[in-house]
């Protein structure tokens, strides 16, 4: 059996894009290690926090149960300030991810990585999927992380296929079901294509793809997993609101790009 590492930047990240292989891979025995950078202190607030507990607390607390949802052996929090979106004041923050030193930040999760002996390891594309400063300080914080380490290790990128995601929203549209949109404020549709938090399109392109991982099966687990990030995931949300079938569509299928393999992707498994 081998060990799994996830680098996400904010508790509830881990749900999405690597959630379905996770829970694959704590299903067939692997162990199952994710590490979160930030405590995601400019998530939404919710009206029942208690008697001093802080936003920080709570979004700790969900990712535990998270884990528990996903089969996660160990969480650890790197207990970096959020930095908000691009432009906010939070990314100045000395505290915050976005500031954080590379090579600081890299060993700490360097030594993560050769504690737990990882044999595949994951951060995010260059972008970090969707441009928000903590996924883009994940890409450089894992890309520097995986080089320090001297054991053998796959490392991959996760992201998301922008064609698949299109034409599958294009479909669901066809057939007559909304798809909404990821933000909760907003009254448009998603558009896969159009500008994302730093401007460019969300995700990458499928030529640049070299792993597609069919988690179908493993949907339940995903949706159990948001439920537990109550205070950021609502039932009305979109990722919660769309029907199962629909669910499973969008997100049935997770993708990486690989350090060691080039495009065309394949049909297969990370541990492959």
């Amino acid at each position: 059996m081998g060990t799994l590492v996830c680098l996400h930047a904010h508790p509830d990240d881990e749900c999405i894009s690597t959630g379905g292989t996770m829970r694959r891979a704590a299903d067939e025995g692997h162990r199952v290690v994710l590490v979160v950078a930030t405590n995601g202190e400019f998530g939404e607030v919710p009206d029942d926090l208690g008697d001093g507990e802080t936003l920080a607390d709570r979004r700790r607390a969900e990712t535990e149960a998270s884990a528990q949802a996903l089969g996660i052996a160990r969480v650890v929090m790197l207990d970096y300030r959020d930095s908000g979106m691009t432009g906010w004041a939070g990314n100045t923050d000395p505290e915050s991810f976005h500031q954080a030193d590379v090579d600081a930040a890299a060993r700490r999760v360097a030594d993560i990585l050769t504690e737990e002996r990882a044999d595949v390891f994951t951060h995010y594309d260059w972008h970090g999927t969707y441009g928000h400063p903590d996924h883009v300080k994940v890409h450089v914080v894992g890309t520097r992380a995986a080089e320090m380490v001297e054991h053998p290790m796959r490392t991959m990128q996760a992201t998301s296929n922008r064609d698949a995601m299109a034409a599958m929203i294009t479909a669901a549209r066809e057939s007559g079901v909304a798809m909404g949109s990821p933000d909760e404020d907003s009254d448009d549709d998603f558009d896969p294509g159009g500008p994302a938090d730093d401007g460019n399109p969300f995700g990458e392109p499928e030529e640049v793809l070299t792993l597609c991982v069919d988690v179908t099966d493993r949907s339940a687990a995903k949706r159990a997993s948001m439920r537990c990030h109550r205070s950021q995931i609502t039932d009305s949300s979109f990722f919660l609101e769309m029907p199962d079938e629909v669910f499973a569509m969008a997100f049935g299928r997770e993708w990486f790009i690989e350090a060691d393999r080039t495009p065309p992707h394949r049909d297969g498994w990370i541990f492959e």
